[in-house]
């Protein structure tokens, strides 16, 4: 790594420069912040105090709110307090450690992504082995395996993407340290993490797909149950899911495959927000509001705070 670029901050372009925009834009994200903040920790409460969701599917769940929370408040906080400032600035440490923790928690959300696609798989077309094969150590080294694979996955895209010097202004045409935008900045061709990229792509892509072969597995055997109300909970559990991992992974493939532009695009900053944002702000929405179990366990919650136990 080159000394002179640790010496260096890097300029976080935003979303614009004018200073009522910006002002929007905080007070935008402090919204979408706090909503996340606080659909994430419900669930996360919801499937920790309530015995009817201490199965599989909610300790995934669980780790996939914890995720989420995690992601959204390593990018957007700093955004929110450089669009109050006017600042747009970011250390160098700061930069290395948002793109250390972005690819620890995407990768890991990703990989669990996958298990919860197995878990419904094995639930809806194995149901009597559903118990013996999702037991809890297995469900708990599958999370584990999910968090290694994110740990190994950061440290080579911060290992590989720094490997590099920088050369002239240090602007990132981003709300965040995005990778695509650093690899712009390099003096020459990065090709270590170019290489980086290409096999997470992969793995990424391997991923979809095995999410992809379950789920019509899934529907298969759905399509066939006699009960309605069988095919509809099997449905309002998978679909939300296969929404969310169809938009997240699409969003991400685009940013990372598509050549950047030589003038700053609106059009990346949107793509980024849905990659980074959303899906932390809307699977809380979409696995609570439309999970009957969810609702059930918030008005038992609700019910034992206003009429607690004697």
């Amino acid at each position: 790594m080159d000394n002179s670029t640790s010496r260096h901050t890097f300029s976080l372009t935003g979303f614009s420069s004018i200073r009522e925009l910006q002002i929007l834009h905080a007070v935008l994200f402090l919204g979408i912040y706090l909503a996340a903040l606080l659909g994430n920790l419900l669930i996360i409460t919801l499937t920790t105090k309530d015995p009817h969701l201490h199965s599989p599917m909610y300790f995934f769940l669980k780790n996939l709110s914890f995720l989420d929370l995690c992601l959204i408040s390593i990018t957007v906080p700093k955004s929110i307090t450089n669009s109050l400032m006017s600042l747009n600035l970011i250390s160098f440490l700061g930069c290395v450690a948002q793109v250390f923790f972005f690819f620890l928690l995407a990768t890991t959300e990703v990989a669990l992504l996958t298990v919860m696609s197995y878990d419904r798989y094995v639930a809806i077309c194995h149901p009597l082995r559903y118990g013996s094969i999702m037991s809890h150590r297995a469900c708990v080294q599958m999370a584990a395996y999910s968090w290694v694979s994110g740990g190994l996955n950061a440290v080579l895209h911060t290992a590989a993407t720094f490997s590099v010097p920088m050369c002239g202004p240090l602007e990132v045409h981003q709300f965040f340290c995005d990778v695509p935008q650093l690899l712009s900045l390099a003096c020459f061709c990065n090709i270590w993490e170019l290489l980086v990229i290409g096999l997470s792509l992969l793995l990424d892509l391997g991923c979809f797909v095995f999410m992809d072969v379950s789920y019509v597995h899934i529907f298969s055997t759905v399509l066939k149950m006699p009960s309605r109300e069988g095919r509809s909970k099997a449905f309002s559990t998978c679909l939300p899911h296969l929404v969310v991992v169809t938009l997240f992974l699409s969003s991400g493939f685009f940013a990372y495959l598509h050549p950047l532009p030589k003038s700053p695009s609106s059009l990346d900053l949107l793509v980024s927000v849905f990659y980074t944002v959303v899906p932390p702000t809307v699977n809380p929405l979409i696995y609570s509001l439309r999970n009957k179990d969810m609702q059930k366990a918030l008005r038992r919650l609700q019910q034992s705070w206003c009429c607690p136990a004697h």
